[in-house]
């Protein structure tokens, strides 16, 4: 091939090459700090709210803290009995209904579902976005309500003395728990009508993956069951501010009418929780461990039949509150059913592990862990079932551990997981395998060592949300509280690592972890739109066995234990 040659005998350089177009991504498709705060897009949406529920979890944590500190000694370290109170309520508030509730829905379920269904987008992308705002100005209700003197009144808020003794600015935090409701409603009943109606061809309810199947339990349990916890809240602020007598017994109310209310509420509320963990679960085991999941129609099933029966055992939470006999042995026994469908998924899980091919990155990591504690969580949860051992375990420390088992050792280790599962869909940045899964094993050893010693505390009849105990229990304490600097440390990890894959991590592949969704066949991080053309479903969620995705393509190469990347892939990305 000849090169044309200038009359000046000079060689014209070739032109260099242009410049390969950035595709447009969520991400960069614009920067402004108003292009988030009025967004559409679901997966920014997504984000918005793991910005949001991060502050909330670290705050929590540091009130969990001082707590902790405080009990090193039996006359209380470093907090006042008064603050004391308020300490302990603003770690329960903030975490259960700012973080624990909002966290899988509004993070994943916001992000994946549209992706794991086929879908573009949720079916109401601008009541998407109201629902965070609504979230945020409840939450600053309840933040101004700490910064003002705060709650003394435990989360639970039981009157009388939530509504009329207590000093404290228990209307504010009433509010903004009453306003962030309604976000949970938002949530719930657009994901329900997304997963009815957007389905991608071929999607059929059999082909759903299980963390659809989980948050549309979960949504289920959102729509029917928060409404009841508004009117209550609505009510005890009326007695509180207006002196009508609902609750307090010296002006005519009844106290036991709102542990009723309230508690029809807050247990399935412990579903609202839990089941989105458990959904997170099922994507992650049958991933890491290369097999189809084991019985995918009990599994899904037993997540509806969890949202059904957890509206049926609330008043175990009152057996000692001077309901009838016969009402409590009727709810013990509802209590015992409620067991079964979570020990279908537990059989089940197992035996999806069982002759699995197993990798044990971090996000498997803490789902083993998620299996370990969730079990121990609900098998002491029998001794607070029975009514005979309720009695003497009923607002002792024993109920502590049994309800951070489950919430902390299940649902916080399951939402860890889907943060590091996720991250490189989210991001399109790997993080450091070795920092990950160092923190993996540190949560779960710490957490063993804060919550053990106060199952034997709680025995010994040592009372819950008291800022002194006997003398003799101090050592139960002081490894409590050591447990829990081992416990923060393994949080305090992630803070450090994801964020530096921004700038250290290597860039992820569509798929890194080798996964059969359909939120794996799209760019990592997603196109605005998330796929060019509306994917046809051929395949079940999880053909491991055949090698092929839900749209019938071969699956990239899994990753082995001492790299979350392929060799292959780490070359494509220049590793």
């Amino acid at each position: 091939m000849s090169i044309a040659v200038p009359t000046g005998g000079a060689v014209a350089a070739p032109p260099p090459p242009e410049p390969e177009p950035v595709p447009v991504n969520y991400l960069n498709n614009g920067y402004s700090i108003w292009s988030w705060l009025f967004t559409v897009d679901h997966k920014r949406i997504g984000l918005l709210y793991l910005v949001s529920i991060s502050v909330f979890f670290a705050l929590g944590g540091l009130f969990a803290a001082l707590v902790r500190t405080n009990l090193l000694s039996p006359t209380g370290a470093i907090l006042s009995e008064d603050a004391y109170n308020r300490a302990f309520t603003a770690h329960g508030v903030l975490m259960l209904f700012f973080f624990l509730i909002p966290a899988v829905p509004g993070v994943f379920g916001n992000f994946f579902i549209p992706m794991m269904i086929g879908a573009k987008d949720l079916a109401f992308p601008k009541l998407n976005l109201a629902s965070w705002y609504v979230f945020m100005v409840g939450a600053m209700c309840a933040a101004w309500a700490v910064l003002v003197g705060g709650i003394d009144t435990g989360w639970t808020l039981y009157p009388p003395y939530s509504s009329r003794a207590s000093q404290a600015a228990v209307v504010p935090g009433v509010l903004g728990a009453f306003i962030s409701g309604f976000s949970s409603i938002m949530t719930g009943l657009n994901i329900m009508v997304t997963v009815h109606k957007m389905r991608a061809p071929g999607m059929t309810w059999g082909r759903l993956p299980l963390f659809v199947w989980a948050l549309y339990a979960t949504s289920l349990i959102q729509l029917l069951a928060t409404p009841v916890v508004a009117i209550t809240l609505v009510l005890l602020m009326a007695e509180r501010m207006m002196g009508i007598g609902i609750f307090d017994p010296s002006i005519g109310g009844d106290p036991v009418l709102f542990q009723h209310l309230f508690w029809f509420y807050s247990h399935p509320a412990v579903y609202i929780m839990i089941l989105p963990g458990m959904g997170v679960v099922s994507e992650i085991l049958t991933c890491f461990s290369r097999k189809n999941i084991f019985g995918y129609s009990a599994v899904a099933w037993s997540s509806a039949g969890i949202a059904v029966v957890g509206f049926l055992l609330w008043a175990h939470h009152m057996f000692v509150a001077g309901i009838s006999f016969y009402a409590a042995m009727l709810f013990s026994l509802l209590s015992m059913l409620v067991a079964v469908p979570s020990a279908i998924k537990m059989f089940n899980w197992t035996a999806t592990l069982y002759r699995g091919s197993i990798t044990f990155h971090a996000p498997m990591l803490l789902s083993i862990g998620f299996l370990v504690l969730f079990t121990i969580g609900g098998l002491t949860g029998l001794f607070l079932a029975t009514l005979g051992t309720d009695i003497h375990l009923h607002d002792t420390y024993f109920v502590v551990a049994h309800f951070h088992f489950v919430m902390v050792g299940g649902m916080v280790l399951a939402y860890m997981a889907a943060v590091h599962f996720w991250w490189p869909k989210m991001t399109g940045r790997m993080y450091s395998d070795f920092w990950s899964r160092l923190s993996a094993v540190i949560i779960i050893v710490g957490f063993f060592f804060t919550f053990i010693p106060q199952f034997v505390a709680g025995y010994y009849g040592m009372p819950r949300r008291y800022p002194n105990y006997p003398a003799e229990l101090q050592w139960l304490n002081v490894m409590s509280t050591a447990g829990s600097s081992v416990l923060g440390l393994g949080y305090l990890m992630p803070a450090i690592y994801l964020p530096l894959s921004f700038f250290t991590g290597k860039r992820a592949t569509a798929n890194p972890w080798s996964a059969t969704g359909l939120e794996w066949q799209t760019p990592s991080p997603p196109h605005v739109h998330n796929f060019d053309t509306t994917p046809v479903v051929v395949c079940g969620p999880y053909e491991y066995s055949l090698g092929v995705d839900q749209q019938g393509r071969t699956l990239p190469p899994p990753p082995n234990e001492t790299n979350a990347e392929p060799d292959a892939q780490k070359e494509a990305n220049g590793g």
